[in-house]
């Protein structure tokens, strides 16, 4: 028998786990695809030190202290997130999922706003595109898109949820 609503608590706190390992994950695999992969599929055949190096003989830069308190700020929203359902006297599981859908739907335009300056100092150093070389952006875009998705068909459960229940009072 349920005591006092601990089964939504227990599906509200397995969310909020679910969504902060996602969060983090989107976190730093978006570090990684600014500083390590996107660099790497830019210039094939040089190393990240090669680089690294010929960034800085140019005078451009990846951002990499953005793209960390980026990926910082990401982690710690996932764990604020995580421990405010902890601590929550009756958390709503729909809420949760909902609050960690928008982190990562929001996640894809601050990533694109923090690559901007690595894929331009690459652009320039290295006479390239500055878009996407490595197909993990993309990735990471897609991931967006589908919370997007996700949460939009929560929005439309809750509306005719809401709807039926008003019909039936």
């Amino acid at each position: 028998m349920d005591q006092g609503g601990s089964v939504p608590k227990r599906r509200a706190v397995l969310a909020a786990v679910v969504g902060s390992a996602v969060l983090t994950a989107y976190s730093i695999a978006g570090a990684y695809q600014i500083l390590v992969w996107n660099p790497l599929a830019a210039v094939p055949g040089a190393s990240l030190s090669e680089i690294y190096a010929a960034l800085e003989s140019a005078g451009e830069t990846l951002g990499a202290p953005r793209v960390i308190a980026w990926s910082a700020v990401g982690v710690a929203l996932a764990v604020v997130g995580l421990i405010g359902t902890i601590l929550e006297r009756a958390p709503r599981p729909r809420q949760v999922v909902s609050g960690y859908l928008a982190l990562l739907v929001l996640a894809a335009p601050s990533h694109m706003f923090v690559a901007f300056t690595g894929g331009m100092g690459i652009a320039d150093a290295f006479a390239t595109s500055g878009g996407d070389h490595a197909p993990w952006g993309g990735m990471l875009y897609a991931a967006s898109g589908l919370a997007l998705l996700a949460l939009l068909a929560l929005a439309l459960l809750q509306t005719a949820g809401l709807q039926k229940r008003l019909r039936n009072a």
